[in-house]
């Protein structure tokens, strides 16, 4: 790993004195122009003027409220080793939730602006609501959800599963910006129905060729854990064996703790030295920028290497980035950039993982042993693994742009962007209790687009200017995967099975030694269509009016319902220079309004097609097997989801109420919006009754509202003109969900585990009230009517069961007596930065928090269900060697009879329910610059700019959430124990500018 850092540092940085060197002969070349590349229009490259291009130029316009287009602080961002755009934003904009359930670097992480517009209730449904992501006016393509059709379990998505967002590259970045407004996000269109994040990299600067230079190394502090043995876990098990077990259960005591001689589980426990470890991080980059008055280009290179603190995980990615800008006419621009990355991921050694995609579950009475030597034993074992997982993106853009007279404007743009994973897994016998099993997976995901669009300003006088703008474009995305999983190969050494024999013959892939071969093959196709229109009139400095129309049509949806018409409407007034022109207090007064309809596009295709076939021959331990008796076949979708005509497209209507000033010459700003957005028609899989052989039915008509505020301020505390300033920014988000509708006009409907009620936030728990223990049979309430004591489900209890409250009075408590209580997502989100200067000395640091949402702690009902867990030998049996380990914040719950047949520790009920809010410290940055400094001065070097930085991550969390860490919270609200610890981060960097 060091050899690696040192060569990429030496390659970058003697390609960077290369370049310096071979500019110095051209010092008289100028660049007069400053490209900012977006989707649609690029900037004209002339002498003093620019023709922003429209979409960019809209955006800022229409999105004059900082609370509707909000920017991150990219300076001070680039100082943190943060490995994805998810935790780039993470707490600097109000309004934007990010969940990052796992400190696996390149793990799958998820971003929620202004609420969630769907439920969830699987891992799937995250992918509904995350939103746009564009860099120079690329729309990225992500990873398809459709995967997870072919799973068992709703565990990591087959494949790589990394987070494609961990190849954007913040050194190359310029600004990050997320926009929230209306009518931009009409602009855009349906692609940006859950909002949308602008990043625009760095271009070339105007009049000299730039060199930037920037490189880290830090280190991951191994996480601490307190570790345990058998004594540990038979003391917690011996209040229940002494209260209420019986000869039976006495007898099936859990052999692994029978035998306290026994050195494998009650010997050291010192297995943690091995599973969490200090792990180096690095990384490198080099930026160039130069040109000339026809012509700029800039390059970007990078290489970069991230590690957890757990179970030896990393990610290892490289950019390559390129764009060129060329005016070979003064009424012609021509515009183009490319993107490449490559990015390789070491995955956890989860024991859960590893079944869960293996869907072969061996003995798990013998869990790992706490033994740091018989943990190295299993070790030895795993490095016979083969588990490849690579990703490769291309993305980039031609645009060309005509100015066909000084207010007439044409642009047309080419868009592309593909990227592929692959994942090559194989496990020997000896890890799957004596058979192998090996797989293969190679997908892409891929998006096309033609853009056109043309801009007039008509100026009917200097007090009243109109823009019109018309455009049309053409997407068209495709995902496919090609999977394959076997069993039972030749031999461990050999890890590729050679088939041999006939290939015409029905067993040819299953001919050697019964290997056992399981193939899915999946494509799925989305072409979109639309037409915009939009015209906009401003009044002297003070008013402004727009409008906008879109047609937009989708393959996804159904012949009679696949295109849909969208309007948005918005209006600015600038109070300062209409009423406040001679105040002295406030430097700017606005005010707007902005109200939008966007269509939101089926992710799958289908819905298309109206009623279709499937090839799923499972049954319910093994749902998703493709084949029966050998033979490929298809069969109704009576398991997944009936769909029937008339299913038409869902949509989102918009309204923000914005206002913003600025005072005390530009010290304070201040921003605040309410907004109400409402996610109307959407579709939901519903159950059906059994008698039509399907178990559920696709149905409009879902309807979910959020309505909020976001504030924003931001305050010169002590200004730059002092030796020591201060500036201090605050974002806060207050977000309400509320479920309005459910098609067929129900009121309610209860889905798996999970219940909906029109009127109750979408994200509410259901579950039992929790009032305590039964101690002994005669405090069990008694129906006076027929003399029965209480029961669950029918099950009378008894002595050592829970007091559940029994809401209805009918003495049986069921799912009649659930209450719906606690919400998912948290009420109150936002972050505190600071940045203090002194000198030549900056210090800053963040703090972000989460407030007002709760969290069932599944790991607990687990810990305490030990006897149901450990009989039933499932993928919920699994115990990680993680498990041997114990917390300063550890929780006790009731002594509650184990072997009841009520389950008194299931999951489903308010016992486990915790409080999930948090602060944490995200980082803290000491800086230096030594560009005064002497040694800089006096080696001329040639230096502008030479930045010396210290920052610690991740370094404080305040909560009193029972686990390890609340945000390893997964989407559903579930906390499994499972997940890798976010790691504390200490990094040192320096920055070089020529």
């Amino acid at each position: 790993m060091g050899k690696n850092f040192t060569k990429i540092f030496c390659f970058l940085l003697f390609f960077a004195f290369a370049a310096k060197a071979n500019s110095n002969k051209h010092v008289d070349s100028k660049i007069a122009f400053n490209v900012n590349l977006l989707m649609f229009q690029q900037d004209s490259i002339q002498a003093d003027t620019s023709i922003k291009d429209s979409i960019g130029r809209s955006i800022r316009e229409r999105a004059r409220f900082k609370g509707n287009r909000d920017s991150i602080k990219v300076s001070t961002a680039r100082n943190l080793p943060n490995l994805s755009l998810q935790q780039m934003i993470k707490g600097n904009v109000s309004g934007l939730y990010v969940q990052e359930t796992s400190g696996e670097p390149g793990s799958e992480q998820s971003m929620i602006i202004q609420g969630s517009s769907t439920p969830i209730f699987t891992k799937k449904d995250i992918y509904n609501m995350q939103p746009a992501v564009y860099v120079n006016g690329v729309y990225l393509v992500q990873e398809h959800p459709f995967a997870y059709e072919v799973q068992k379990y709703d565990y990591n998505r087959i494949g790589p599963a990394t987070n494609l967002l961990a190849n954007v590259d913040i050194d190359n970045i310029a600004s990050i910006e997320v926009i929230k407004d209306p009518v931009s996000l009409a602009k855009l269109g349906p692609n940006a129905a859950n909002g949308a994040i602008w990043i625009t990299t760095k271009a070339a600067k105007s009049g000299l060729r730039e060199i930037s230079f920037n490189s880290y190394f830090g280190m991951v502090q191994a996480g601490g854990a307190n570790t345990v043995n058998g004594v540990f876990e038979n003391k917690f098990r011996q209040p229940f064996y002494q209260k209420y077990a019986s000869q039976a259960n006495l007898n099936n005591y859990a052999s692994y703790l029978r035998d306290s001689t026994n050195l494998d589980y009650f010997g050291k426990s010192n297995w943690s030295d091995l599973y969490y470890q200090n792990a180096p991080i690095f990384t490198a980059n080099l930026g160039i920028t130069g040109g000339s008055e026809k012509a700029n280009f800039r390059f970007f290179g990078s290489g970069t290497k991230n590690a957890g603190n757990a179970d030896e995980t990393s990610l290892t990615k490289y950019n390559a980035f390129f764009n060129i800008n060329m005016m070979p006419f003064k009424w012609l621009t021509v515009s183009s950039f490319l993107n490449a990355s490559r990015m390789d991921r070491d995955r956890n050694k989860n024991l859960r993982d590893r079944y869960a995609e293996v869907r072969y579950l061996p003995d798990f009475v013998n869990p790992l042993s706490p033994n740091k030597d018989n943990y190295q034993l299993f070790l030895n074992e795993y490095s016979k693994v083969v588990d490849d997982n690579r990703n490769n993106l291309l993305n980039g853009s031609l645009s060309l742009n005509f100015k066909l007279t000084p207010k007439l404007n044409f642009n047309t743009a080419v868009v592309f962007d593909y990227n592929e994973g692959i994942r090559d897994a194989f496990f020997p016998t000896t890890l799957m209790d004596g058979i192998n099993f090996v797989s293969g997976y190679f997908g892409y995901n891929q998006r096309f687009g033609l853009n056109n669009q043309l801009n007039y300003q008509y100026d009917l006088n200097k007090d009243n200017v109109f823009d019109f703008e018309v455009g049309q474009s053409v997407q068209g995305d495709t995902y496919k995967y090609n999977y394959a999983r076997g069993y039972d190969g030749n031999s461990d050494f050999i890890k590729i099975n050679v088939v041999e024999g006939n290939s015409n013959d029905d067993d040819y892939l299953n001919a050697i030694n019964n290997f056992y071969l399981f193939r899915y093959t999946d494509r799925t196709r989305n072409g979109m269509m639309s037409f915009y229109g939009s015209a906009k009139y401003s009044y002297k400095n003070l008013l402004s009016f727009g409008a906008i129309i879109r047609r937009d049509g989708s393959s996804n949806g159904q012949p009679d319902s696949r295109w849909i018409t969208t309007p948005a409407f918005s209006a600015d007034w600038n109070l300062k220079n209409q009423f406040l022109t001679k105040n002295k207090f406030f430097n700017q007064l606005n005010i707007g309004a902005s109200w939008s309809r966007v269509a939101k596009i089926f992710l799958e295709d289908r819905f298309g097609a109206g009623p279709q076939y499937r090839s799923e021959y499972g049954w319910y331990e093994e749902p998703t097997i493709p084949t029966f008796g050998g033979f490929q076949g298809i069969t109704r979708p009576y398991n997944t989801g009936w769909v029937g005509y008339g299913v038409s497209l869902p949509y989102a209507d918009r309204l923000n109420i914005s206002a913003s000033s600025t005072m005390l010459n530009n010290r304070i700003s201040t921003s605040v919006t309410l907004y109400n957005r409402t996610n109307k028609n959407q579709l939901l899989n519903i159950p059906v009754s059994g008698e039509s052989g399907y178990t559920s039915i696709y149905k409009n008509g879902m309807e979910i509202n959020n309505m909020g505020v976001d504030f924003d301020f931001t305050a010169t505390i002590i200004p730059n003109e002092k030796a020591l300033s201060w500036t201090s920014g605050l974002n806060l988000n207050y977000n309400k969900n509320e479920l309005k509708a459910l098609p067929d006009g129900l009121s309610e409907l209860v889905i798996g585990d999970n219940k909906l009620k029109v009127g109750k936030s979408s994200g509410s728990y259901w579950l039992y009230t929790n009032n305590g223990i039964y101690n002994s049979d005669s405090e069990v309430p008694t129906n006076p009517s027929n003399g029965q004591k209480l029961a669950f489900n029918g099950l009378t209890l008894k002595a050592g069961d829970p007091r559940w409250v029994d809401y209805n009075g009918d003495y049986n408590i069921t799912d009649a007596d659930k209450q719906f209580t606690g919400d998912r997502l948290p009420k109150l989100i936002g972050g505190w930065m600071n940045d203090f200067k002194y000198k030549n000395f900056e210090l800053n640091f963040h703090l972000f928090f989460a407030l007002g949402q709760k969290a069932i702690n599944q790991f607990d009902a687990s810990r305490y269900d030990f006897a149901n867990r450990e009989s039933a030998n499932d993928i919920n049996s699994i115990k990680e060697v993680t498990t041997w380990q114990t917390s300063d914040k550890i929780k006790t719950y009731p002594i509650y009879n184990v072997w009841s047949n009520v389950i008194p520790y299931r999951a489903d009920q308010d016992l486990f329910l915790e409080n999930a809010s948090y602060v944490k410290l995200r980082s803290v940055t000491l800086g230096y610059d030594l560009t005064k400094s002497k040694f800089i001065s006096n080696a001329k070097l040639g230096f502008r700019r030479a930045y010396l930085y210290l920052t610690g991550s991740n370094l404080l969390t305040i909560t009193n959430f029972s686990g390890t860490d609340p945000e390893l919270i997964n989407y559903t609200g579930y906390y499994n124990g499972t997940s890798l610890p976010i790691a504390r981060t200490y990094t040192i960097g320096l920055k070089l500018d020529l």
